[in-house]
């Protein structure tokens, strides 16, 4: 527990957390306030409601009469005709738009108009101010439909009636007449379209026919075909000629790499087969078979001539025979260059015909293309001319088909909307009085809640541990139950071994708290219990504390320090025929005014004899030496005074006592006062030791103590 509250001097406590404690109350506080003042002064709500209900029904008898005439429109079913979609509404938005025509005052206007022409039948009643009567139209989209829900209200029945059927009628031939506008003026311009897409048409048409008689079209077509087919010859050609001219370059480049003509004839062989188609080697072949077997023939015969007959290599027949093969040899050698040569010779000449060639078909081909790019540029020209023609036909059908549907429709006159159920009787609407009643009392039980809500605002008293802390600091040391309304004074008061546990155990909390106070080097023994106001509970408090005290083994005297309207001989059951006042007086000793009520410990002192301007006596030495003696024989000197704000006693003695025990009860304690009696208290250098909660509320939240009553087997269900 906090000792925020046990000030030194009066200039500490009002520097302490006390003075700063003036808190604005939160939104739970606010509620509990409301709630509480609504507990009390619930009859102001209640007759600010009787009050607004009466206004209401004054108000309502006295309003003029309504008359409500209903019907509903729906959206027809059309043959959709082709090519109506470029020409439709936005469904999307069309209901909305519908009911937005419905209620505006153009189709209001034309809806009078209708109405005075028909005034013979159906006359128009005029208002106060000498206009028509104003008629209220309200159009409505069922759920899920394309249904149209309308009403009209005004105070004439019968012309609530014809008012909203003339509105529907109206409507319709209104929507009638501008879909009639819109397609004639859609027609005329699609006609003036075709038309113009009639003369371009034949324009185009002429122009081609000038240009196909002009260039020959036709004769353009085969010679691009005839071209396109012998260009295409000539590249094939040229291709080959450009492929045989590598197979060349390829076989001088390989003879390049071996340096003689004769050891590569394999490769120019090959070549001139390739472009003369095998008559090369033909010719190659027929040379040279009889001179190599003319050379074998004469190898034979020396080898014969030296294996058989023995003949020795210098001989004259084996010289002889060698210088045959040699000449034989020479002369295969011989023929066979001239041949090479004469393949190269042919090949060169082969080369510069090739190239020839390859020039030659060059020129052509870039001739020939140059030839079908003109073709082409004059067929592209009469393919773009064709082309404009097929869409500007295109076009002309399209606008045709369209404005044959047009002239359709126009016949057809379809409706957007049409009438489903006509205007209805009116029947008088009672919803107007019922809106003004419910108005009033709604506006009566807010009015009655408000003045509560301020009630409550400035009810400053105390209804939670919350706000306690809050206004006086973190200073309550106890809380005590509130006990059932119908308890008496006397049933209030502790007994050994009482059922009650929740309220014994509470005393026995702040018997604790005082137990374990230590304020200096001593605990307080002589201690005032005082409130700001009476009927705080201050000396029931007084009396079950000392009780409470006394059964834990401590020596107790309980004195009545309230000098004037003290009555603790009657919570405890004594007499009052002498007391504190006569000792005060000088008038008996001290042990003659003691008394004892069975409990062992406990001694009670009265406050005596009632005495002319009491609280005098408080000033005398006497109360100096009594509270000295009483310190010496007791434990504890516990003391009930007077409110701080009903006499001056309880400031003159809590100056003498060791510490002041301050009492608010809940729901009955002004912050404001409590406030400035502790400062009283203060100034006077009181020591407050600490502030008990009385009769708080153990069904609220902030009462978590003392409420199982199963740790106490003797408590069945007592709280």
């Amino acid at each position: 527990m906090s000792h925020e509250l046990i000030p030194v001097s009066g200039d500490e406590y009002r520097g302490s957390d006390l003075h700063h404690a003036a808190h604005a109350p939160s939104s739970a506080q606010r509620l509990r306030r409301f709630l509480a003042a609504l507990r009390q002064f619930w009859w102001i709500p209640l007759i600010t409601v009787i009050l607004g209900a009466a206004l209401g029904f004054i108000t309502a008898r006295r309003l003029v009469p309504v008359y409500v005439s209903s019907a509903r429109m729906w959206e027809t079913l059309k043959v959709q005709l082709p090519g109506e979609s470029l020409y439709s509404e936005d469904m999307q938005n069309l209901m909305g738009t519908q009911i937005q025509l419905l209620q505006s005052e153009k189709i209001r206007e034309m809806t009078l108009a209708r109405l005075a022409a028909n005034a013979a039948k159906k006359t128009i009643p005029l208002g106060k101010d000498g206009f028509p009567l104003p008629v209220i139209i309200r159009v409505e989209s069922a759920p899920n439909s394309s249904i149209l829900d309308l009403s009209a209200a005004s105070s004439d029945p019968a012309y609530t009636q014809n008012y909203l059927q003339a509105l529907m009628e109206t409507f319709i031939t209104y929507d009638r007449d501008t879909r009639n506008s819109i397609s004639g003026m859609t027609l005329a311009s699609i006609t003036d379209e075709i038309a113009k897409l009639e003369e371009d048409l034949k324009n185009e048409q002429d122009d081609l026919s000038a240009y196909q008689r002009t260039n020959n079209v036709e004769i353009v077509k085969n010679e691009q075909a005839v071209a396109a087919a012998y260009l295409t010859r000539l590249q094939t050609e040229l291709a080959d000629l450009e492929l045989q001219s590598k197979l060349v370059e390829t076989a001088e480049k390989e003879e390049q790499k071996t340096g003689t003509l004769l050891t590569n004839d394999a490769v120019i062989l090959a070549v001139m087969n390739n472009l003369e188609g095998g008559s090369a080697g033909a010719q190659a072949d027929a040379s040279t078979p009889d001179d190599q077997n003319k050379v074998d023939l004469l190898e034979m015969r020396r080898q014969d001539l030296i294996v058989n007959q023995k003949l020795l290599t210098n001989s004259e027949t084996i010289q002889e025979l060698d210088d045959q093969i040699k000449g034989a040899k020479q002369a295969q050698a011989a023929r066979k260059s001239a041949l090479v040569q004469n393949m190269y010779d042919r090949l060169e000449a082969y080369k510069l015909v090739t190239q020839i060639k390859i020039n030659y078909d060059k020129d052509s081909i870039k001739e020939w293309e140059a030839k079908i790019s003109g073709e082409n540029a004059v067929l592209g020209q009469a393919d773009d001319m064709q082309m404009k023609i097929a869409h500007t036909q295109s076009d002309y059908d399209r606008l045709t088909q369209l404005s044959q549907n047009i002239g359709i429709s126009r016949s057809i006159d379809q409706e957007s909307l049409a009438i489903l159920e006509p205007a209805s009787p009116s029947y008088r609407s009672a919803a107007k009085e019922n809106q003004v009643r419910a108005m009033s009392i709604a506006g009566g039980l807010a009015v009655g809640l408000a003045f509560v809500f301020l009630l409550g605002l400035r009810d400053d008293r105390f209804t939670s541990l919350v706000e306690v802390n809050q206004t006086l600091g973190d200073s309550v040391m106890a809380m005590l139950p509130r006990m059932p309304r119908d308890m008496k004074d006397q049933a209030l008061m502790l007994a050994p071994n009482d059922q009650r546990h929740l309220y014994a155990e509470s005393y026995r909390s702040l018997r604790s708290a005082l137990h374990f106070l230590t304020h200096g080097e001593s605990r307080p023994k002589t201690i005032l219990i005082t409130s700001a106001t009476p009927n705080e509970g201050k000396s029931t408090v007084s009396a079950n504390l000392a009780k409470t005290l006394a059964m834990a083994g401590s020596k107790v005297l309980l004195v009545d320090g309230d000098l004037r309207r003290g009555h603790l001989h009657d919570l405890l059951g004594l007499k009052n025929d002498q007391g504190f006042v006569n000792l005060l007086a000088g008038e008996c000793a001290a042990a003659d005014v003691i008394q004892h009520n069975g409990i062992h410990n406990l001694s009670f002192i009265s406050r005596g004899s009632s005495q002319a301007n009491p609280g005098d006596l408080l000033l005398s030495p006497n109360l100096d030496q009594l509270l000295a003696r009483w310190k010496a024989d007791y434990d504890y000197v516990l003391m009930d005074s007077s409110p701080v704000f009903a006499v001056a006693d309880s400031a003159t003695l809590a100056p003498c006592m060791d510490g002041t025990i301050f009492l608010v009860r809940s729901h009955f304690s002004s912050a404001r006062m409590t406030r400035e009696a502790l400062e009283m208290l203060a100034q006077r250098r009181a020591r407050i030791i600490g502030v008990v909660f009385n009769m708080a509320n153990t069904k609220s939240r902030d009462y978590k103590y003392y409420k199982y009553a199963e740790y106490y087997p003797s408590a069945k269900a007592q709280e």
